[in-house]
């Protein structure tokens, strides 16, 4: 057959070369690829500052610090003897266990010690550089530092060092002090949250508290001091309580926050909402009269009958008496006149059995069931405080209806929210929650509670040139074994709303289980008193006796030398602003100056470690 003459055994070998040529260079094109150093994108990481947490005069309570963590690489340590000896005494490690991990072979990186300070960092820094150590480098790392270390700790929170908020503020306003990082920010801030506790108060009630558990040998104490006409809260105490710069190696009774998450039987301070909704639904008037033998007896029907027995033989009463007493008769024979289903819906119109919305994690809304679940019994007793569980946050909002004419507000600890550079973005206003009763009802309950200070069982309240409306509490507490009352444990309660004629004030004590005298009277409500005389004074309130001027005697000698900070803050009282510019020089702190003259109040207190982000404020005169 004749060969095809384009078909050739010479092109057949060209082709085959050719195309052997082409694969090779593909194979040795994806075979570099694939062998050759890939470049990795990696995402810019942006630090979002995290903002700072205030009270509602500007003191900070929380802020955004640096820290740093000891990074080694164990392969790049040339001298492990030296390294050792050199870092021992800095980072507190002892020199064998700095060489038993340089010489753990289960990776060549590990952290010598994580969130060592500013100063700690220095000192590193230091040392490596004077003793040349190599395979060390200093991670910074965010942090957060809280000047006022307990006060209001439950309320601010605390941060894990995931840099996300844990408890308090810090988690429940995590986005908006924290906002998710955006490639579209060059630098992200967070925004600053102004809460409405006031820190002078808070520190006297947090002492008064303090004092209290130790008088009363109580397990806990809670108090809360509300501004009536607007619900916002000026202190907020629940103790024992942690210091938020130790928080990890606190408690959980020192975690507890107790006014939000602790549900109890309010006992006979619940009398004032019982009877303003027996007084406003027209079944009880001023002028009736009950007679109280030191005995209630009620038999249904059916025959069926319940007995509740009353600390006393008061006699005949009216209304104001019977809150003026504690009456538990008097009040039984007021609350049978009530239809379960309308008694319960003018209870659930103060905000029992739901959450009152404030701004913390993990509130309870208390017990209180249906009345279709209710015993024979129920209603008198729920009337007396008992067979209801409540939390001390539900008891303050509730008695901003009798202290603000009728009208409930929302309790709140938010007052303001702006941004970094000032900008406000929100800023509280009342929220109403409604009219559980009528001005004039919530007026006369003022005057019976008014009555209880000046003659009643709430007499040990009285702060003598204000008039305050008072009514105290005394609550057995359910014994978990026997499911019954216990005849040792009690909550001791006392409400305190002041000035009775025009109310500014609503504050409220709880002590739990406290040890040898349990009455409210005796133990909660001088507590009110000295808790009511402070807040009075700080806030000026009109008095035969008010506090105008007070001076400690201290006489602080201006010095004139420029100030020097060193490892921690030193005492700024007395230093004039000319002796303040090496310090509003520094660019590695935030210092922030009111007024002019002399430093009379500064913020972080002497004592306090500076580290680097710190702010500072100074009040002069």
């Amino acid at each position: 057959m004749e060969e095809n003459s384009f078909v050739s055994k010479k092109r057949l070998i060209f082709i085959a070369v050719i195309s052997a040529a082409i694969t090779g260079g593909i194979i040795f094109s994806y075979a570099s690829i694939m062998l050759s150093p890939k470049e990795i994108q990696v995402q810019p990481k942006i630090n979002v500052e995290r903002g700072s947490i205030l009270d509602r005069n500007g003191k900070i309570l929380a802020i955004q610090t640096t820290l740093y963590n000891i990074a080694v690489t164990r392969s790049a340590v040339q001298d492990k003897d030296l390294f050792a000896d050199t870092l021992a005494p800095i980072t507190g490690i002892s020199r064998d266990d700095i060489l038993e991990k340089l010489k753990d072979d289960s990776g060549d990186f590990f952290y010598l010690k994580k969130r060592i300070t500013e100063n700690e960092k220095n000192l590193v820094s230091e040392a490596v550089k004077s003793n040349s150590l190599r395979g060390l480098r200093l991670e910074p790392v965010q942090s957060r530092t809280y000047p006022e270390n307990k006060l209001a700790s439950h309320v601010v929170g605390f941060v894990g060092e995931d840099g996300f908020g844990l408890t308090g503020a810090e988690y429940s306003f995590q986005e908006t002090l924290s906002p998710p990082a955006s490639l579209s920010e060059v630098s992200p801030s967070g925004y600053n949250i102004m809460l409405t506790i006031d820190g002078n108060i808070q520190y006297e009630l947090e002492k008064i508290a303090a004092e209290t558990m130790e008088n009363t040998h109580a397990e806990a104490v809670i108090m809360i001091a509300a501004d009536s006409s607007n619900g916002e809260i000026l202190a907020y105490i629940s103790e024992p309580s942690a210091d938020l710069n130790k928080f990890p190696q606190s408690s959980v009774s020192e975690r507890q926050d107790r006014p939000a998450l602790y549900a109890y039987e309010p006992g006979s301070v619940f009398k004032i909402f019982s009877i303003s909704a027996l007084l406003d639904m027209g079944l009880v008037k001023d002028s009736d009269e009950f007679l109280c033998d030191g005995l209630y007896v009620y038999t249904s029907p059916n025959g069926a009958s319940i007995r509740i027995s009353c600390l006393e033989h008061h006699g005949w009463l009216n209304p104001g008496g019977v809150i003026r007493f504690s009456c538990n008769d008097g009040t039984a024979q007021m609350a049978e006149r009530a239809a379960n289903s309308d008694f319960e819906a003018k209870l659930r119109s103060f905000g029992f059995g739901a959450k009152t919305g404030i701004e913390l994690p993990g509130e309870t809304a208390g017990i209180f069931k249906s009345n279709s679940t209710w015993s024979l019994r129920s209603k008198q007793t729920i009337a007396m405080g008992q067979e209801i569980s409540v939390s001390a946050l539900q008891m303050v909002e509730a008695a901003t209806a009798i202290a603000n004419k009728g009208e409930r507000l929302k309790l709140t600890l938010l007052a303001k929210v702006y941004s970094h550079d000032g900008v406000p973005v929100f800023t509280h206003h009342p929220v109403p929650q409604g009219n559980p009763i009528k001005p004039e009802t919530a007026g006369l309950m003022l005057s019976y509670m008014q009555g209880t200070a000046e003659s009643g069982t709430g007499a040990r309240a009285s702060v003598g040139d204000v008039p305050i409306a008072v009514k105290t509490g005394t609550a057995q507490m359910i014994d978990p074994e026997t499911g019954g009352y216990s005849q040792s444990d009690f909550i001791a309660s006392c409400m305190g709303i002041f000035p009775a004629d025009d109310p500014e004030i609503i504050l409220y004590l709880v002590i739990v289980k406290p040890l040898g005298e349990t009455y409210g009277g005796r133990i909660a409500a001088p507590v009110i008193s000295k808790a009511a005389n402070s807040i009075i004074d700080y806030l000026g309130l009109g008095r035969a006796r008010a506090t105008s001027v007070s001076h400690t005697g201290l006489i602080i000698v201006p010095r004139n030398e420029p100030v020097k900070l060193g490892d921690v803050m030193p005492d700024l009282r007395g230093i004039s602003k000319k002796m303040l510019t090496d310090l509003l020089s520094r660019t590695d702190l935030f210092v922030s100056i009111s007024g002019d003259g002399y430093v009379v109040e500064q913020s972080p207190p002497p004592g306090t470690p500076v580290e680097e982000g710190m702010r500072i404020e100074l009040k002069l005169e």
